[in-house]
């Protein structure tokens, strides 16, 4: 549906974990009365029904998932499928009943249990300020076939984690600065790299608000079945620990994480 411009300046200033609600809802209630574009009459009207109405709004958790579905080339990962695994458990753990029990007063959005997945790590679905974020990867290896010296996977890495060892005339891949995005895999023409470990690297306690803080990753990648552990225990120590609607980042000490990494530890 066609907007006009002062209606997008107006919905950009919607908080960016309600935009995409909010912005269905105008589309939604202009369609119904006919209007032939979103005006920023219309924006301001729904959104003032919006926020005097959020508590019916909530579900008790958020999954979203980056554009990697709609065919993204940066797909380190196709995760179609886990996505939906993970909504479906989510579910079953009914988070809008334990909120209701344990938050005083209306909910709010800023209470619900946020999970995101994004296929590569350029993070669209920013997996980094999220109770769960779960990063699509594909780990490089060095195979014994002769490498060719083209140097087109030092120019694919952004990272700058790969070199060519001039007298071994190999590639080098530093893992410490590699993000396991696999651009560098499909370049080479010789298969002197070659797909390693593929699969999630997921990363715990993330948040905005008052006190923000980026979450911190566990040390691995791990296969769907591994990822889908991870959110079920984290999920009974959200449920076990938080009384008061407290964020995951906020009850997870760092004794609490390096419990998490040892348990999980690849």
């Amino acid at each position: 549906m066609k907007w006009m411009p002062e209606a997008e300046e107006a919905i950009k200033k919607v908080p960016f974990f309600v935009r995409k609600r909010v912005r269905a809802r105008v589309e939604k209630e202009a369609n119904e009365t006919g209007k032939p574009a979103v005006s920023l009459a219309d924006v301001k009207a729904t959104q003032a029904r919006y926020l005097t109405r959020m508590s019916s709004e909530i579900k008790g958790y958020q999954i979203e998932t980056c554009f990697g579905p709609s065919g993204c080339p940066n797909r380190a990962i196709i995760s179609d499928e886990l996505i939906n695994q993970i909504e479906a458990d989510v579910k079953k753990e009914d988070l809008l009943g334990f909120l209701k029990q344990s938050v005083q007063g209306n909910l709010k959005f800023h209470h619900e249990f946020r999970i995101t997945l994004a296929d590569c790590p350029n993070a669209c679905s920013q997996p980094q300020i999220k109770d769960i974020g779960i990063i699509g990867a594909c780990a490089p290896v060095v195979t014994d076939e002769p490498c060719s010296l083209c140097e087109a996977c030092v120019e694919a890495c952004k990272e700058d984690a790969i070199l060519i060892d001039p007298e071994k005339e190999v590639p080098v891949i530093d893992d410490s600065l590699c993000l396991k995005c696999g651009k560098c895999i499909p370049v080479c023409p010789t298969g002197t790299l070659m797909e390693g470990q593929k699969g999630y690297r997921v990363q715990l306690g993330g948040k905005l608000g008052r006190h923000p803080q980026l979450a911190k990753e566990l040390p691995g990648i791990y296969d769907e079945n591994r990822v889908m552990e991870i959110v079920k225990d984290c999920l009974r120590f959200y449920k076990d620990n938080s009384k008061q609607g407290e964020r995951f980042g906020q009850i997870l000490t760092p004794a609490d994480f390096e419990a998490f990494a040892a348990r999980y530890k690849t």
